[in-house]
């Protein structure tokens, strides 16, 4: 079987606000699975599963910032330099606030 390149319709560059919705919901809802599966305090590795519980929070935070731009229109909107996140960078981390230039100064 080939694949016919003519076939292919082009992807939009921006995403909808459906779409995007639904990214955020996803990511929302894999987060908190994976926050309630991480084991009451008690363990051996109390630091480190500390750890992994405020990074997912921190992620959870962003979702919620996230749905808060499409609320106001400016979602997938670079806070750095202005420009539009590239939607294949908005697909794979939806609650993204930066284009890749200005996530890596920001992170300088």
């Amino acid at each position: 079987m080939s694949l016919d390149a003519s076939r292919i319709e082009p992807r939009p560059e921006r995403l909808t606000a459906h779409e995007s919705r639904q990214r955020l919901e996803h990511a929302r809802n894999t987060r908190l699975t994976q926050l309630r599966a991480l084991p009451e305090s008690g363990q051996a590795d109390d630091q480190l599963m500390s750890a992994q519980k405020a990074a997912i929070e921190r992620v959870l935070k962003e979702i919620e910032e996230a749905f808060a731009r499409i609320e106001q229109g400016t979602y997938g909107t670079c806070l750095g330099c202005g420009k539009p996140v590239p939607g294949e960078r908005l697909e794979i981390l939806p609650y993204t606030r930066y284009c890749v230039a200005c996530q890596r100064r920001a992170a300088a």
